[in-house]
């Protein structure tokens, strides 16, 4: 059951809580050389960042890695991240987010004075997030070097609910190396699991979330009192998180995500829309657990930067039976047939690919934005890309660690 943001309580303890509170695998990591994949996320119950709290354990990382937007969460979305020494405690960084495809997978001679590699990313929940395909690529590259992997888990904080279709052959991208849904229900250490069911060569080992008992699952988060960083600049909040799977849609398009503004993929919009009429009609197809209210924004970076957009802001008004992919899509669909003049499809390269467009990448298949085009029934365009499709290794990922399915 997906829960509101709301509803936090308190005790959850995640897999970089238990390691370092146990003192056998202290003993371990001090006795190993490790490397740490992490970001600015990576934190304990009080908000210590996972290396630091190392260091005061006497554990010395020879080497830290760091995913797009980089170690400390500092670099907007798709902007390279250089390889260099961390500021904060004077060890060597490497990027695994550079100027090509290659830098996403760490180098063997990264790894080959590594004994154990420590992950811990905040994923979000949806099939574009990065972090988890850097997770895989770096877990897949540590075992081929015999390094021990070891998955710190954290919850998924839009809870375990699935929304969307599957990643189809020949459209596989770093926002789609998995054939998972958008919207997944998924840790990413189950995230590895699938991978690894799926065929990738992974070895690793993954510590779970715990409750406040320290036993029963905290898988959903929404029970729990999961401390929350921003894990990159434009997801501030839960409520961020739980609405991305869908407005995240945007980017392969010329409306305005609200990068730029303080609510990032709440609020979305172009000099050229027409709010009222784009709210008017959403409010018509009776999407469940939102409404839209008009809202002007002018972004201060990124698409119609320093331009005034005529917009709307998305209110959850029930999460439990909110679908953020439902939602996108509708917000997609009306803004293509409202303003077919003024409406396109983002042509720019995205995340490495320049020979289809970005909305593909992220719809997973050209049929969605081939029947947007062709002006087809809402109906027809959402059973395109929201008919489940079964999926056994999914199944079975969603049990890995805490034996409850979606």
């Amino acid at each position: 059951m997906n829960r509101s943001p709301t509803k936090l309580a308190g005790g959850v303890r995640t897999g970089t809580d238990a390691i370092l509170d146990s003192g056998d695998w202290i003993e371990q990591l001090a006795g190993s050389r490790v490397a740490v994949l992490a970001h600015g996320a990576s934190v304990t119950r009080d908000f210590v960042h996972l290396v630091d709290a190392l260091l005061e354990r006497n554990v010395r990382p020879v080497r830290l890695f760091g995913p797009e937007h980089g170690l400390r969460g500092e670099a907007q979305d798709m902007i390279p991240v250089t390889s260099e020494v961390d500021a904060m405690t004077g060890l060597p960084c490497v990027s695994l987010y550079g100027h090509d495809e290659d830098s996403l997978t760490p180098r063997p001679e990264q790894l080959e004075d590594i004994d154990v590699l420590l992950i811990d990313l905040q994923d979000v929940g949806s099939r574009y997030y990065t972090y988890m395909y850097t997770a895989m690529l770096a877990a897949q590259a540590a075992t081929a070097a015999g390094a021990r992997t070891v998955v710190l888990d954290r919850p998924n904080p839009i809870g375990t609910a699935r929304e969307g279709g599957s990643v189809h052959p020949g459209f596989e991208s770093f926002v789609g190396m998995l054939p998972l849904p958008n919207r997944h229900g998924l840790t990413l250490a189950q995230v590895l699991e699938y991978a690894r069911l799926a065929g990738r060569t992974i070895d690793f080992e993954a510590i779970p979330v715990q409750g406040a008992s320290g036993g029963e699952s905290a898988v959903d988060p929404f029970l729990s009192g999961a401390p929350w960083v921003m894990p990159s600049p434009n997801m501030p909040t839960r409520d961020t998180a739980l609405v991305y799977p869908g407005l995240c849609l945007l980017e392969g398009t010329n409306l305005s995500e609200g990068r730029g503004t303080t609510r990032p993929f709440e609020l979305f919009g172009a000099p050229w829309m027409d709010a009222v009429q784009v709210g008017r009609s959403l409010h018509e197809m009776e999407l469940p657990g939102v409404r839209f209210r008009v809202a002007g924004f002018e972004p201060g970076f990124q698409k119609w930067a320093g331009h005034r957009c005529r917009g709307l802001q998305l209110h959850v008004t029930d999460p439990e039976v909110f679908r953020p992919v439902l939602t996108g899509l509708a917000i997609v669909w009306t803004c293509r047939r409202l303003h077919p003049d003024d409406f396109a499809w983002r042509s720019e390269a995205y995340e490495f690919v320049a020979d289809r467009p970005a909305i593909d990448l992220l719809f997973g298949q050209d049929q969605t934005r081939g029947l947007i085009d062709d002006e087809a029934d809402f109906d027809v365009v959402r059973d395109s890309l929201l008919s489940p499709v079964p999926n056994a290794r999914l199944e079975e990922a969603s049990r890995f660690l805490y034996g409850i399915a979606s």
